[in-house]
Formats: C-alpha cells, sequence, structure tokens
C-alpha cells in the first residue's frame, strides 16, 4: 500500500526543514579538525576465488583519526587510473566479505567499499568500531551522542565519509577527477552529506536515501530506524526542541541544498522504512543537476536490481568506465 502522500503532492512537497545559520560553519570545522589528521592511507592485497577482480584491504584515518576499514575492488584487466565509487551501506550492517557487492568492479569501476563505524551487527559484518562514547540513547544508532552536534554519532560518520573520498583520491589506480559515491537507505543518506562536503565528487547515486526531512520522518515512519527518534523522545520528552536543533547538523535536506554533483536518486512509493515524501524532500532542495526513479509498486528496495542498471547507464556518460 501506499504509505505518504499521492504523487502529485510529492512531486511538489517542500520540506520544513531549515538550516541552522552556522551550519556550514559547523562542517568548514569539524573537516578541518579532522584534516589534523593524517589521512594514514595503507593498502594491503587480499587472497580471493575471484579470477576477473583484484581486492584490497584499506585502512585510512577518518574522524579523530581513528581508522575506518574498507574494500577496494577493482578490474584486473586495467590499462590506467580507473573512475571510482565510493561507496556506503545500510543501517547496522558492514562492508560484508571480500566477496561481495561487486556491481562497480564488474562494471570497470575501482570500488571503495567503506565501514561504517560501530555498526556491522546486521546482514554483512563489519570490523570498525567507534572509539567515541555517548550518553543515553535509544537502542540503534539514530540518537547515539544526541545529546549535542559535536558528540553525536553521525557526525563522526560523515566526516569518515569526507575522508573515504580523499582517501580514494590517492590511490595510484583511481582517477581523482572521477570519484563518485554512491549506496542505499543510510548509504544513500552517507553519500549525499559526502557529495556536499565533497562538493567536486562527479556523481552521487541516492538510493531510497536514509537521513532527511528528520523531523517529518519522526512523525510519520512506522517502523525503525526512524522509530529510533520517537522512543527516545516519548522518554525524553522535554527535549524536542533541543533533539532537532541537534539534528539540523545532519539532515540531509540541509545537505542536498549544498551538492552540486550529477545525481541520481531513487524511491519506492510503498517504502515503509524510509517514507517517500522525505526523499522527495532531499530531491526538491538538491541543487546540483539530478534525476529521480520513481518506482509506484516497490518499497525499500527501490527499483532493486532495475534501479541499479539505471545507475550504470547513467553515470556511464560521466564517468567514463573502460577509457
Amino acid at each position: 500500500m501506499l504509505t505518504d502522500l499521492p504523487l502529485p503532492q510529492l512531486r511538489t512537497y517542500t520540506s520544513a526543514y531549515r538550516a541552522p545559520d552556522d551550519f556550514d560553519d559547523f562542517w568548514r570545522e569539524t573537516l578541518a579538525e579532522a584534516a589534523n589528521h593524517e589521512l594514514a592511507v595503507a593498502v594491503t592485497p587480499v587472497e580471493t576465488a575471484l579470477r576477473t577482480l583484484d581486492v584490497f584491504e584499506v585502512t585510512y584515518a577518518g574522524f579523530g583519526g581513528h581508522p575506518i576499514q574498507a574494500w577496494l575492488r577493482m578490474p584486473r584487466e586495467r590499462t590506467g587510473p580507473l573512475p571510482a565509487v565510493v561507496q556506503f551501506h545500510g543501517y547496522g550492517s558492514g562492508r560484508g566479505s571480500a566477496v561481495e557487492e561487486l556491481l562497480w568492479p564488474s562494471a570497470g569501476y575501482a570500488q571503495l567499499q567503506v565501514d561504517v563505524r560501530g555498526q556491522g551487527g546486521a546482514h554483512a559484518g563489519g570490523t570498525t568500531g567507534d572509539p567515541a562514547g555517548s550518553g543515553p540513547s535509544f537502542p540503534g544508532f539514530l540518537t547515539r551522542g544526541i545529546e549535542s552536534r559535536e558528540t553525536y554519532f553521525y557526525r563522526r560518520v560523515f566526516t569518515d565519509a569526507a575522508r573515504a573520498v580523499a582517501a580514494a583520491r590517492t590511490l595510484d589506480v583511481v582517477d581523482p577527477s572521477r570519484v563518485a559515491v554512491a549506496g542505499n537507505s543510510q548509504g544513500g543518506g552517507i553519500a549525499l552529506a559526502a557529495a556536499a562536503l565533497v562538493p567536486d565528487v562527479a556523481a552521487l547515486y541516492a538510493q531510497a536515501p536514509f537521513l532527511c526531512d528528520l523531523r517529518r520522518a519522526s512523525l510519520i515512519a512506522g517502523k525503525p530506524p526512524y522509530t529510533e527518534l520517537a522512543g527516545y523522545l516519548a522518554a525524553q520528552r522535554h527535549e524536542v526542541d533541543r533533539t532537532f536543533e541537534v539534528l539540523s547538523y545532519f539532515d540531509g535536506v540541509g545537505f542536498a541544498g549544498r551538492a552540486v554533483a550529477p545525481a541520481h536518486f531513487s524511491v519506492g512509493l510503498m517504502d515503509d522504512v524510509v517514507p517517500p515524501s522525505t526523499v522527495f524532500g532531499a530531491y526538491n532542495a538538491y541543487r546540483g543537476p539530478k534525476n529521480l526513479d520513481v518506482w509506484e509498486y516497490n518499497g525499500h528496495e527501490a527499483g532493486g536490481g532495475q534501479d541499479l542498471e539505471n545507475v550504470l547507464a547513467a553515470f556511464e556518460p560521466l564517468l567514463k568506465p573502460g577509457s
């Protein structure tokens, strides 16, 4: 069943979100603080049974200089620097094994698949810890460290993402002018933030992006993870205004208004995890060239394999794999 507004209303929907006046200063200072740490990119070959792809373990320094782990996969047959896709995974998951998620390298790209710190307990394993602590929170990650913008979990995650793009650009096998960011669900929200924080990325793919239009999402989503916000505020009932003031620095609608890379979004109108209006809120605010695939009878998979075929076609003229 449809989970949100009718499609004609979604197409014209404008989020009530407004970025705080010091949004850009906050992120400029956050990234400058992170830049005090060397990227310290380390690359180690990994033996696999894959016959057409090479796989490497990559570690780099993210927020606070904390080590972040990633897989680097690429075609074994290559003649020069490759376009790259920095890929982020879904909520609570991890980068998985060395032989999963082979779409991008099979299509001719170098792929840096990045762990989200502190996650990896569901669907696919992760190996990156989160050394920073937090105060009381609802089970999950959405309210972790939410007492302030400085301690909020996604401050670290989004900084790790921006640093991942920088790390990819240091690799000899990567053409630094052809680096895109991509992800589904949480990964789409992280990719959207990265596209704003590193505005010269070559392209963005945000499939059913999470972490957008957070106030609305907290009111209408009936399934996790957004219900974590409702659960937290049901107990911390006097902290509503402060909570959304903190979240205003991390909302994908704010990042969308600052990102300019060519972007491919997708949304399923029967998505009961990420309400479609929250995706449209970000898409309609997006500053750069953009396309949105609307999947009327799909849920959170937002077109699934067909959507992946569409984004491969959209990225082809932008990133030119094989050239």
